[in-house]
């Protein structure tokens, strides 16, 4: 068995057929929303980008952070549900109207999330933090959803924020993180196992936690088995989703942004890399959490899982750890997995995601900067960028719709 499994290397790239679908944002409405009381842009879809330029603090982040609650998940900060509601405001909420062009056709969908001021919501989306008195609900065209991974399902959203520059200096909790949140892209049922498993673990934690060897052996076993079941779903998804990265990587042409090779080190990954049937892995997964529960009562976690797998870069040309890379090798290995990430799911799904790009042109040089608009206006669907200094997008004129952002107010600017 291995306990690493590179996928880069024998992987062929996905391919597709007929012109990708667009996506673009035509509305977007927050109320009681971070900065904002209430904020409200339209566009009008002509051009690619969208363009957020203002003082550090002006609130331009929180548009994005908006945008990115259009998603399944805690949005690009991670932020549980009350942290997100502007202070000493409402129930938050944002809204969104998108549109969807396909040779020459326009669907529109409109999109609506927020605090449920019912407190009536998604077990999954609740934050232990919370203590249960905030929920996030979702609708979508006046319905209401069953879950928030319905919001992967019709199209999917991006992003890149200062923050992730150190994704491969961090542990490797952030790395997983940016893993999963490129998988939902092709897999928009991962969040929902994701969750479960947590959950899961969570209850059986607790309950190691509280009985130790006196913890009820039934009851125990019923959860090892719901953590078996979502754990190596999780560990497919992100298996096979790691694969067709690594093959789209490995067609695309060498160009600015370094080539990356990609490992999944984790339990669970390794057993399937083995090529062991997922119901085996099941079953050996439920004895090995079964033999290690005095030793996780005693920790007070679990010991094995895919809460532990690691996301590993490699920058291919020159066979360097990403950690080990300088800060500009570490970010524009970022920038070309989120531009390897986007092409993936034109091939598979025929469209291209809403992209968030939070500062991501103050530290790349002309050429690179460059380079990077022209690869995100060849993706085909609406991609937002924000930055303090207007110049750098100044290449964008007559591509971008631009915004000044000043003490929470959102204005056009004329070019």
């Amino acid at each position: 068995m291995k306990s690493a499994q590179y996928v880069s290397d024998d992987l062929p790239a996905a391919t597709g057929s007929g012109a990708p679908e667009s996506i673009f944002i035509a509305k977007l409405i927050m109320t009681d929303f971070r900065s904002y009381p209430y904020g409200a842009l339209e566009l009008s879809g002509d051009h690619p980008f969208v363009v957020l330029t203002g003082d550090n603090g002006a609130g331009k982040t929180n548009v994005l952070e908006a945008i990115s609650y259009g998603a399944p998940g805690r949005g690009l900060r991670g932020a549980t549900l009350r942290d997100v509601g502007r202070k000493d405001g409402g129930n938050w909420s944002v809204a969104m109207q998108l549109n969807f062009l396909t040779d020459g056709e326009t669907e529109t969908i409109k999109v609506g999330t927020g605090q449920d001021p019912n407190l009536t919501a998604f077990p999954e989306d609740k934050d232990s933090s919370d203590k249960g008195l905030h929920r996030r609900i979702v609708k979508i065209d006046g319905e209401t959803a069953s879950s928030t991974s319905a919001l992967g399902g019709r199209w999917s959203i991006s992003w890149l924020t200062p923050q992730m520059d150190r994704l491969f200096i961090e542990g490797p909790s952030s790395r997983r993180k940016f893993l999963d949140r490129m998988t939902l892209g092709l897999y928009p049922d991962h969040s929902r196992q994701i969750s479960a498993y947590e959950r899961t673990m969570r209850d059986r934690n607790r309950l190691l936690g509280e009985k130790g060897a006196a913890a009820d052996a039934a009851w125990l076993s019923a959860l090892e088995a719901r953590m078996a079941e979502h754990g190596v779903a999780v560990a497919v998804a992100r298996l096979e989703f790691a694969g067709q990265l690594a093959g789209q990587i490995e067609a695309t042409a060498a160009g600015p942004f370094p080539k990356a090779t990609l490992a999944l080190d984790g339990w669970l990954e390794g057993l399937l890399a083995d090529d062991a049937p997922p119901v085996e892995v099941e079953t050996t997964y439920r004895e090995k959490l079964a033999s290690e529960r005095v030793q996780d009562a005693r920790s007070g976690r679990t010991s094995t899982g895919v809460h532990k797998t690691d996301f590993i870069v490699t920058h291919a040309p020159k066979a360097m750890p990403a950690d080990l890379c300088s800060t500009g090798e570490q970010k524009a290995l970022l920038i070309g997995l989120v531009l390897a990430g986007a092409r993936l799911q034109i091939a598979l799904k025929g469209q291209a995601p809403l992209l968030l790009l939070d500062e991501v042109a103050a530290h790349l040089d002309g050429d690179r900067r460059r380079a990077l608009f022209d690869d995100l206006a060849s993706l085909g669907s609406q991609c937002w960028m924000t930055g303090t200094d207007r110049s750098l997008f100044s290449d964008l004129m007559g591509k971008a719709e631009f915004f000044q952002v000043a003490d929470g107010v959102i204005q056009p600017c004329a070019v």
